[in-house]
């Protein structure tokens, strides 16, 4: 078996900003924010703290795939997926072959590729939340499962996402979640890599996906006191490494992406994006959803990456942050980014994503590997927006408010999750 690489050659962002890959690159170098002030149905809106998200306007799933029968048994995750997997598919220049399922709906072959070589491992930080919501719901109004559709706890599991985006088109490899909070995305990624260089596919879909605006999960990060209270300037809410950050917005959405290994890419013509090249993964095993102070572990996850892609520091010339705009993530990737890379650490433009998409839980680091793609592409670093009184522990250059024109090479992406997660990936320009 000869050395493998893995390469990105289709992208589909379904984001608060932008649907499609030129949608949301406009939103991205423009500095565009999506947050805007939110209203649950039903619910007392003062009991929430926080009253800003960053939603995906005007979705519709029938814009993407033929609206059937089994759409009402949809939950807003798996209908995000399975529209970021089909914007994905088609940029990577695969042709979708409409084929009758069992049941009489239309589903989709791929031509191109034999369908046990293509996989799908979605990273998904809290599953269909807006299906679990409505029929607990139900099975208190009822006062037990007499009004639970038998569909309903099959479409609630979180494998449902992945085994939904399968099932349409036609996916017979793998099909898996990785649930690991706010890098659920970058580990999807890492084991989609492993598995491509282990030779069991030659294709996968992945990336993440999540819709956590539902009011009990919204809820619960209010009650962390977690995200943002300026309810009063959405747009200007999410202001990661700034003085005056006061927590994270929510954010919903796919981030979806196809690793393929090089050789099947090179043959079948297919337009190659970047490489990646390598990864990072480690457990700060400290506290349920606080950063270690030193961030020893978030450098160790930068560390190993650039170990793995044989590439020293010197070598990055851009990094996407994790950047969640949170008074203790910020300054502890600082360091964490001051460790890993030294000096050079002062040198390079780093920008957080989040700052305009918000922050999209288990599709954050897909989005932004599109990001970082688009970015390598086209030449431009989108700004942080809102960084108009940079923190003093935070004293890196985070591109502030503008984009910048640049050459971009080798860049790492940066997700850390809640208890610890760390997942760093290195994406380069790709040179055959």
């Amino acid at each position: 078996m000869g050395f493998k690489r893995v390469v990105i050659t289709g992208l589909g962002p379904i984001t608060p900003v932008g649907i499609g890959k030129e949608a949301f690159w406009k939103a991205l170098v423009s500095g565009k924010s999506g947050a805007r002030r939110i209203v649950f149905e039903d619910c007392e809106m003062d009991q929430y703290n926080s009253q800003i998200a960053c939603p995906v306007p005007s979705f519709d799933l029938g814009d993407f795939i033929p609206r059937t029968k089994s759409f009402r048994y949809l939950g807003r995750t798996s209908e995000f997926a399975l529209a970021g997997a089909r914007l994905a598919l088609e940029d990577a220049g695969f042709t979708l072959l409409p084929r009758e399922g069992d049941k009489g709906e239309f589903d989709f072959t791929l031509k191109g590729v034999e369908a046990h070589r293509v996989g799908a491992i979605l990273g998904v930080g809290a599953q269909n939340m807006d299906l679990c919501e409505r029929w607990h719901k139900s099975f208190l109004k009822y006062h037990g499962p007499k009004r639970i559709s038998p569909f309903g706890l099959p479409h609630v599991q979180i494998c449902s996402v992945p085994v939904t985006v399968t099932m349409k088109y036609g996916i017979h490899g793998i099909a898996s979640t990785v649930s690991t909070a706010c890098a659920s995305s970058n580990h999807a990624m890492i084991a989609s890599y492993k598995q491509i260089l282990l030779g069991e596919e030659t294709v996968m879909v992945t990336g993440g996906v999540d819709a956590c605006i539902t009011p009990f999960v919204f809820g619960g990060f209010a009650a962390m006191n977690a995200m943002s209270r300026r309810n009063d300037e959405p747009e200007k809410a999410s202001r990661p490494f700034d003085r005056d950050r006061d927590g994270f917005v929510m954010g919903e959405g796919a981030g979806i992406v196809i690793l393929e290994e090089r050789s099947h890419a090179l043959e079948r013509g297919a337009r190659i994006y970047c490489e990646m090249s390598g990864y990072g993964a480690t457990s700060d095993a400290y506290h349920i959803a606080a950063p270690e102070p030193t961030a020893r572990m978030q450098a160790k996850a930068m560390e190993d990456a650039l170990k793995r892609a044989g590439r020293r520091p010197e070598e990055i010339d851009y990094i996407n942050a994790h950047g969640t705009s949170t008074p203790l993530n910020d300054p502890a990737e600082t360091r964490a980014i001051k460790e890993a890379l030294g000096k050079h650490a002062y040198r390079i433009p780093i920008n957080s994503t989040k700052s305009i998409t918000g922050h999209m839980i288990g599709a954050a680091g897909g989005v932004e590997a599109i990001a970082i793609a688009l970015t390598i592409e086209r030449g431009w670093i989108h700004p942080t927006i809102n960084l108009d009184h940079p923190d003093p522990e935070c004293d890196l250059n985070y591109t502030p408010l503008v984009a910048v024109q640049g050459a971009v090479t080798r860049c790492l992406n940066n997700s850390f999750g809640f208890g610890g997660q760390n997942a760093s990936i290195v994406l380069e320009r790709f040179e055959p």
